[in-house]
């Protein structure tokens, strides 16, 4: 694994983090406790700690499981300032675990967050830091959009007022000594949910601030299920071709026969245009190109009309798991002139790939008279595809 970017601080002083992954992550299922379970492409517990890390805070602890020390360190590999705890048999008593490695090199401030939230937006920690100018704590918080309504063995009791409610998030910003004490003198009764509830128990003043949706908990193993490898992404292919130009064969451009006093000359109809097409949606899917599939050596192909190329790339196209999103062709000669027809090879390339007109473009140009296409010798063509996931 690389190490993260350089820091690009956002701090005015020392400030230290602490990242909770004690946890054994049960409800996520799987063989290895959720935060080092891959999501979008890195273990979990690595988004969040890379962007502590990047935020210029320094040093950042993380409480593991016990046992699991090897596999910590493996998720982590690389990432500078990183130090490991054990934790303890609560969330609580991890959090005060790392603080009390913090003790000896004393820091202003620490923000304590749980590896479970792995997306970390910059403006959230900036308005955290910010908010402990005033105050001892500070917490991101979104407010509670949604009813809410008590009830009791499956049957609805009655609502509650949701004006002043917020959903909770992490990280959560301390001053350090204040949340070390607060850890210190806790007392026990019923669990700390959060360290916010520490620091109240403290006496300790809390902000709060912004959250962000990003910030959502992973949690159960539906939520690893599609994140496990980065996402897919729209694919672009590139084709090109030229043939020449000949008296005596058709000339057929997009699937469309054209009045010419020449004909392109080639192995099946020697549709440029099909042609550049065909190795475009190819590309897009890493398919190879025309010659692979339907190579000039192969007298099947002799005199084959080019949209039974087109439609095999689209079929291709269909069982790698992507739709075409867009094509676009451009047609490269002096004659004939293509503006007439463009309309009638656009809804031809459709009705080949069964797709909305509105997502095939053809387009002409010339090369002034230079070149091959120029001395009017043959027609080329160049091509894009654009194919999504579907």
């Amino acid at each position: 694994m690389n190490p993260s970017p350089p820091p690009s601080p956002v701090l005015a002083s020392s400030i230290a983090a602490i990242v909770v992954a004690a946890g054994k992550g049960l409800r996520a299922g799987g063989s290895v406790p959720k935060q080092f379970a891959p999501w979008h492409g890195k273990p979990l517990v690595r988004h969040s700690v890379e962007a502590l890390i990047s935020a210029g805070i320094a040093p950042v602890v993380v409480a593991i499981p016990q046992g699991w020390e090897d596999i910590a360190a493996a998720a982590l590999q690389g990432l500078p300032n990183v130090l490991f705890v054990h934790g303890g048999a609560t969330r609580r008593e991890s959090v005060a675990l790392a603080l009390e490695t913090l003790a000896d090199d004393t820091p202003a401030h620490v923000l304590i967050h749980d590896a479970a939230r792995p997306m970390l937006p910059r403006p959230v920690i900036a308005a955290l830091v910010g908010a402990l100018e005033a105050v001892p704590g500070a917490i991101p918080v979104l407010p509670v959009v949604d009813s809410v309504v008590r009830g009791l063995d499956g049957l609805r009791q009655q609502a509650v007022e949701r004006d002043g409610l917020y959903r909770v998030q992490t990280p959560q910003a301390f001053h350090y000594p204040a949340i070390l004490a607060a850890h210190r003198a806790w007392t026990g009764g019923a669990e700390a949910g959060d360290d916010a509830q520490v620091a109240d128990a403290a006496g300790l003043a809390v902000a709060l601030v912004p959250g962000d949706e990003a910030l959502r908990k992973v949690t159960f193993a539906a939520d690893l299920e599609d994140a496990a490898m980065p996402p897919s992404l729209p694919r672009t292919g590139m084709g090109f071709d030229v043939h020449r130009l000949v008296a005596g064969e058709d000339l057929w451009l997009c699937g469309v026969k054209i009045d010419h006093d020449k004909g392109l000359s080639g192995h099946s109809d020697a549709d440029v245009a099909i042609h550049a097409l065909v190795d475009a949606l190819l590309g897009a899917i890493a398919a190879g190109d025309i010659g692979d599939h339907f190579p000039p050596s192969d007298a099947q192909w002799k005199g084959a009309s080019s949209d039974r190329f087109l439609a095999h790339a689209a079929a291709l196209v269909a069982q790698s798991g992507h739709a075409i999103a867009h094509l676009d062709v451009t047609i490269i000669c002096e004659a004939p002139k293509i503006g007439p027809h463009k309309a009638s090879m656009r809804a031809r390339l459709a009705e080949i790939l069964q797709l909305p007109i509105e997502r095939v473009s053809v387009k002409a140009t010339t090369t002034e008279r230079l070149g091959t296409t120029g001395r009017g010798e043959g027609i080329a063509a160049q091509a894009v595809a654009t194919v999504v996931p579907q």
